[in-house]
């Protein structure tokens, strides 16, 4: 378990720096990943209604994601609509974020006097947001970066990880 732990956070790390020289290419493959995981999520919906696990609506649902999942496998281009939902999210989230956080440094100003730095982040993710329907590549290609750098750290912690339980191991013979 060592070594394969070994190896597959080194071949994460390789990945991961691929990821974050090809950004874009990466952002594009989601739109493949969020198709497959709507597959799977049908067929798990549906298998649930067959033996009567789930409600109506919710084998309803899953078979919407199975049609959509299949859809996205084997309609090329059909992918980039999930591209493009996932940067709408992304803005969306900021804009969000960038509301919430400025409601929250006003109404914490009289109790709290770090309030300032929460309002400054909030404008800060108020106006990424917008700039993100502004301008969707530049969004794209940081959600590409964004998924390199965590498949390199990912990578990272289970070389670590491996390496701490083996010593451990070795420790209590």
């Amino acid at each position: 378990m060592f070594v394969l732990s070994i190896i597959m956070g080194i071949l994460m790390i390789i990945g991961g720096f691929s990821c974050m020289f090809t950004p874009l290419a990466t952002f594009l493959q989601t739109g493949i990943y969020i198709g497959v995981m709507m597959f799977v999520y049908g067929v798990i919906g549906i298998a649930r209604g067959i033996r009567r696990e789930a409600q109506t609506l919710e084998v309803v649902f899953a078979v919407l994601a199975l049609i959509v999942g299949l859809i996205s496998i084997f309609r090329p281009g059909s992918t980039l609509i999930f591209d493009g939902i996932i940067l709408n999210l992304i803005a969306v989230w900021y804009v969000a974020q960038g509301i919430s956080s400025i409601v929250l440094a006003f109404q914490t100003r009289e109790q709290f006097s770090g309030w300032v730095l929460i309002l400054i982040t909030g404008i800060l993710s108020l106006v990424l947001g917008i700039y993100s329907f502004a301008h969707p590549m530049v969004t794209a290609l940081t959600a590409g970066i964004l998924i390199g750098m965590y498949f390199v750290e990912t990578g990272i912690n289970m070389i670590a990880l491996a390496v701490a339980a083996n010593s451990i191991q070795s420790y209590r013979r």
